[in-house]
């Protein structure tokens, strides 16, 4: 049988989970995902564990956060003036927004903190900070 290396053009279906069970995207009732293995474009701790997969083979695999998503970065927080705001703008915590950045680009930012003056705004990825669990099935390579 042919095994999954650097550079093969991999299909999988998956199920990411958190270690307390909860699960955060699947590709169950959808296209397997479809990617380069060794590209960057998926997160390095699952791109990882492709090499030396069969077509039709599972596996569970754990990982850090630091090869996820990243550590919570406490700069990535900004407080900002509730008057900067427009009031049209929903600010309840769990609220997904988007800024833009100095040079034009969309940053997405999630409300988790209110108080009379400020509003803070996480740009953290939801799952830095935190370790994953993915079932996968190879479903074919190239």
């Amino acid at each position: 049988m042919t095994q999954v290396k650097s550079g093969d053009t991999v299909a999988i279906h998956y199920t990411g989970t958190l270690l307390d069970g909860t699960q955060f995207d699947s590709s169950e009732g959808r296209e397997p995902l479809e990617y380069e293995v060794g590209s960057g474009h998926i997160i390095p701790g699952l791109d990882a564990a492709m090499p030396g997969m069969e077509v039709g083979d599972k596996k569970t695999v754990k990982i850090a956060s630091a090869d996820a998503y990243g550590p919570l970065n406490p700069e990535m927080r900004q407080a900002v003036p509730r008057e900067g705001i427009p009031a049209d703008i929903p600010l309840e915590v769990g609220t997904q927004l988007q800024m833009q950045t100095p040079e034009g680009q969309t940053l997405p930012v999630m409300v988790v903190e209110v108080d009379e003056a400020t509003v803070t705004l996480d740009a953290n990825h939801p799952l830095a900070g935190k370790d994953l669990q993915f079932d996968i099935e190879l479903m074919k390579i190239g």
